[in-house]
């Protein structure tokens, strides 16, 4: 793998969480906790991954200009104003929901959970879709 396969790497990541969190959830209203668990730990670890991956590439290229003009400029920069500032909220957003998870703190867990959840897949969805403006259109 190269350092210009790194995008699309990120790309399947985010699509692979935005996949593992709505099985996640659709798992934890159908009762299964132990599944419900497996799967929010992958989302988890992809977007561990995901991170990773994206700090290494930006780290090599900077930031890449989308080229795009008219109204279609004006939408991806609104996808990517939102996608960056929920992006760097849902980090500790996940780091607290994971943690009361892992206590067994499962009412303040679900708490927090109704707002991680809906802004990590969020993130997610809009990091694939930031992705195919960018590199693909």
């Amino acid at each position: 793998m190269t350092l210009r396969d790194l995008p699309a790497l990120n790309a399947v990541l985010n699509a692979t969480s935005a996949a593992l969190l709505a099985t996640g959830y659709l798992l934890i209203r159908r009762g299964r906790r132990d599944a419900h668990e497996k799967a929010m730990l992958a989302a988890l670890a992809c977007s561990t991954a995901f991170l990773a991956s994206y700090l290494t590439y930006h780290a090599q290229v900077g930031s890449v200009r989308f080229r795009g003009q008219g109204p279609i400029r004006t939408v991806y920069l609104t996808i990517l104003a939102s996608h960056t500032v929920l992006a760097a909220a849902i980090v500790p957003l996940v780091i607290v929901t994971f943690i009361r998870a892992r206590r067994g703190r499962f009412d303040r867990h679900r708490a927090i959970a109704r707002v991680t959840l809906p802004l990590w897949a969020y993130v997610s969805v809009t990091g694939v879709v930031v992705y195919w403006m960018l590199y693909r259109w």
